[in-house]
């Protein structure tokens, strides 16, 4: 799967299971962009995170590790940072974010090891 279609897929999802659950959402305005806000960090790491192995894969070993392993690190990172300035800064109620966050967060990396086991099990030519 290419990197747009990737991308198009995930904010698809993204937007549809937020759109889906904002009536069941409680009514408080800091909630529910919590909720977005935990949504859309989720989206960003699985685009960035399968754009690193995508752009990595036919590079030698050592590239595809130093981009996923490092890319890993700078994420988890980058992750902590957005969690962190929506918590202190923008005083986002911690629950909904944490809760929006990792469910995307599982969702997301079952879609990404699917993408990609298709993506590396695909025939030669089929690439």
């Amino acid at each position: 799967m290419s990197l747009g279609k990737y991308a198009l897929l995930v904010l698809a999802a993204v937007a549809t299971l937020i759109g889906a659950s904002w009536p069941a959402l409680p009514p408080d305005a800091d909630f529910r962009w919590a909720v977005v806000a935990g949504g859309a960090l989720a989206a960003f790491n699985t685009i960035l995170a399968y754009f690193l192995v995508v752009w990595s894969a036919r590079r030698s070993t050592n590239v595809f590790l130093r981009a996923v392993l490092g890319g890993m690190l700078a994420r988890m990172l980058l992750m902590l940072a957005a969690v962190a300035a929506g918590v202190l800064v923008l005083g986002l109620p911690k629950v909904p974010l944490a809760i929006s966050l990792l469910a995307f967060f599982v969702l997301f990396l079952v879609l990404e090891l699917t993408s990609l086991h298709r993506l590396t099990s695909a025939p030669a030519r089929a690439r």
